[in-house]
């Protein structure tokens, strides 16, 4: 088996889907087996979208460790079976209509592929075999006695925490970041982009637009692209 040229590293929400975390778990909430948990749990959510917003601004740290305690008491077994509905009802009509055939182009161009995101494990499952990722970077649910604590495993996957763990698989996979790739729709992410020789920026937001302008790196819109990205031209990115 051919050993591959480097890593490619992709964002989730924003970058390859337009879901996120609280849309998940609105999908979660509403579909609580008890009707008047799922109605409490919904209506606390969207009286809370102002805060969530405010706080994934400040902190996408905060915000996760934050936001997943909203999972508390809810059963591991229950939630692995609403997984498939989730992904085909929420996540699957999100993908952008560019997001496979970019994952496609670079494992064809000899990158291993890899999702890095701070959504649950949980969720990631039928993206996974949908995407035919090689490895999974994410947030895990502690459970305790079958229920959710509300806690995540450490360490917690956001910002820096990403690098890290970006870092950690490389080395178990003998591959180098300067011959990486990343994608990211986020200025939270900057540290993942900045971690690799080859950064893109997806669709992304005003702030993150501006850094790849002035950086020259790739700006790709997934949104509207049906097809894979040209080769990324290394005279274009980041190489130390």
């Amino acid at each position: 088996m051919t050993q591959p040229q480097g890593i490619a590293f992709y964002d989730f929400d924003g970058t390859l889907a337009s879901c996120n975390v609280v849309t998940q778990y609105a999908f979660v909430a509403r579909h609580h087996p008890s009707r008047p948990r799922a109605a409490l749990k919904f209506a606390r959510l969207l009286l809370a979208v102002p805060f969530w917003i405010g706080l994934d601004l400040y902190s996408r740290r905060r915000f996760n460790e934050m936001f997943f305690r909203e999972y508390r008491g809810l059963s591991r077994a229950w939630l692995s079976e609403v997984a498939d509905e989730l992904f085909q009802r929420v996540i699957r009509p999100s993908i952008f209509p560019g997001a496979r055939a970019l994952v496609e182009a670079d494992r064809a161009s000899g990158f291993r592929t890899v999702l890095v995101t701070g959504t649950l494990d949980l969720a990631l499952k039928p993206v996974v075999r949908h995407f035919g990722f090689d490895d999974v970077i994410c947030n895990s649910l502690i459970f305790e006695d079958g229920a959710a604590t509300g806690e995540v495993a450490a360490p917690l996957i956001a910002e820096r925490e990403k690098v890290e763990a970006m870092h950690r698989l490389s080395r178990s996979r003998g591959l180098d970041l300067a011959r990486s790739k990343a994608y990211s729709d986020s200025i939270s992410d900057l540290p993942m982009l900045e971690a690799v020789g080859h950064p893109a920026a997806v669709n992304p937001e005003r702030r993150l637009r501006r850094v790849a302008l002035e950086r020259a790196w790739p700006i790709l819109d997934l949104k509207q692209r049906q097809a894979g990205p040209e080769p990324i031209a290394p005279s274009r990115c980041r190489t130390s």
